[in-house]
């Protein structure tokens, strides 16, 4: 799955890889099991939802 990531003073979405993803959830809301989080993360987007973490928004990568 690609996923795209925006932060709320850009205005274009772009691809992110998982390294980098787990990256924002470390910066963002620090050591809490950023493992765990990315899988939330990868169901939640897989149904075309949105997340917002810290000041970072993530989606799936649209076709």
């Amino acid at each position: 799955m690609k996923i795209q990531t925006r932060y709320y003073y850009e205005k274009v979405w772009r691809q992110t890889s998982e390294a980098e993803v787990l990256k924002i959830i470390i910066e963002e809301i620090g050591d809490a099991d950023p493992q765990g989080t990315l899988h939330y993360i990868k169901e939640a987007i897989s149904s075309g939802k949105s997340i917002t973490i810290g000041d970072c928004k993530l989606r799936k990568e649209e076709d």
